[in-house]
């Protein structure tokens, strides 16, 4: 099987350039027959790799590439998560080629969707492929979803689940739409943060005011939503906000060691990023602690009164803000909305107006490194890459799975093969080519393994 992969690699690679090549933005209404067709060429992929019931379904949104294989009677079911759509190529100038064209550069293929996701969901795709051809069966049951709204949140998701709920059946989750900890270090995510968010405003005056005759006697809502905002967080980086840590547990010492062990270079990442220090959020904890197994709220965005060119001396009517909060394991997110929206409104001060507008509830997932499926992909992985991998958390968030656990209660394993410097989301994203392939390695061992596992 495993050679049937590899004197595959060539005719993988055009596949996966034909799909980079479906401008398939799910941000962009104009793209969107880009997204329609996206899915058609997902189900094509997927009858070619031999799955039987293939289907493209419609969501009240966007589509979904729906396939399955459930011919091994008394085997378990999983069904395989990915998504089709991509992100917006801008800023287009910054690309060093076409963002639709896929383009092999060092080892690594460039084009929007390389990584983020069309590569990492044609990998199962492959090895799906491989256990058919060589073998004339699957050593389980497969189901596998190709969802096209991702990239701007999955509005219609969590709808299309509740309704599929029966063709969608299964007893895990696989989701490779994740990276590993670096290059040399492979590794399964076991815990993805939550997500709310919120849209503050600050009213003032009915209209702008000239600053000369009531500056000083009026209250500027600017002035007001900076010291507003500046009451979140503690000089030690903690969060300020009452009930915000509940139900936040700390970090085990074998997670503390783990993290301790990892190969990070604080120092290097900071001039990575261009910054002088890696100073944000608790201080007094591991940088990758933060990252991973702590909550973090941040103002995303702030803004109001004259923004062009030279002076307009006024007392601004409103100002805005945008924030947002990453959760973990054990935070509720209708509790860290009510609680920031009530600190937020606990400060106003006189002379203003407040308005609060929450939104979101995707809850943190974490899955127990103990779980014999998250055994079987450590061995599966450490099959492909010839290295034990080891236990990470991501800082993001993926709303679907969140969903699968929500509405479905199904456990998930989390195993993608990306790179953190694959610029996903950015110009010049790409797939490293070693990755790719011997991720199609790995997901042809995984099905072994959760066979044996499950």
């Amino acid at each position: 099987m495993i050679d049937f992969v590899r004197a595959n690699h060539d005719r993988y690679l055009a596949e996966l350039t034909d799909w980079i090549a479906c401008p398939s933005v799910s941000a962009d209404p104009a793209r969107h027959a880009e997204v329609h067709r996206s899915a058609e060429v997902a189900a094509r992929r997927m009858r070619a790799a031999g799955l039987t019931e293939v289907e493209v379904l419609p969501t009240g949104g966007l589509p979904v590439a729906f396939g399955s294989w459930l011919h091994a009677e008394g085997r378990p079911t999983v069904l395989i998560y990915g998504h089709h759509d991509v992100q917006p190529e801008d800023p287009l100038a910054l690309w060093d080629s076409p963002p639709f064209v896929g383009t092999v550069r060092d080892g690594k293929l460039y084009g929007r969707g390389s990584v983020d996701d069309k590569g990492q969901v044609l990998m199962h795709l492959a090895a799906i492929e491989a256990h058919l051809r060589v073998r004339r069966r699957l050593p389980l049951n497969v189901k596998v979803v190709v969802e096209g709204e991702e990239e701007i949140g999955s509005p219609s998701f969590e709808a299309f689940l509740a309704r599929e709920r029966e063709r969608l059946a299964c007893d895990l989750v696989v989701v490779s739409d994740t990276a590993i900890f670096a290059k040399d270090v492979p590794s399964l995510t076991v815990s993805l943060r939550g997500l709310v968010h919120w849209e503050v405003t600050v009213r003032g005056p009915s209209s702008d005011l000239h600053s000369g005759q009531f500056g000083g006697l009026v209250v500027n809502p600017i002035e007001s939503l900076a010291r507003m905002l500046a009451t979140l967080r503690g000089p030690d980086g903690r969060i300020a906000v009452e009930g915000f840590y509940d139900g936040v547990r700390e970090p085990s010492e074998r997670e503390q060691a783990e993290l301790a062990g990892l190969p990070f270079d604080a120092a290097a990442e900071a001039r990575t990023l261009g910054v002088t220090e890696l100073a944000g959020g608790e201080r007094e904890r591991l940088p990758l602690e933060r990252m991973w197994l702590r909550p973090t709220l941040e103002c995303n965005g702030i803004w109001g009164g004259y923004q062009g060119p030279g002076a307009k001396t006024i007392v601004p009517s409103w100002a805005k803000a945008k924030l947002s909060a990453r959760l973990v394991e054990g935070q509720d997110p209708a509790r860290v909305k009510l609680a920031v929206s009530a600190h937020l409104k606990r400060v106003t001060p006189r002379g203003v107006r407040l308005e609060v507008e929450a939104a979101g509830d995707v809850r943190a997932v974490a899955t127990s490194r103990e779980h014999p499926a998250v055994a079987a992909a450590a061995r599966a992985m450490e099959r492909g890459f010839g290295k034990a991998p080891v236990f990470i958390g991501t800082g993001g968030t993926i709303g679907p799975v969140s969903s699968f656990d929500r509405i479905l209660h199904l456990p998930q394993v989390l195993v993608g093969v990306g790179l953190p410097d694959d610029q996903i989301h950015a110009p010049n994203e790409h797939f490293d080519l070693r990755q790719f392939f011997v991720g199609i390695e790995t997901m042809a061992y995984l099905y072994d393994e959760l066979a044996a596992a499950l």
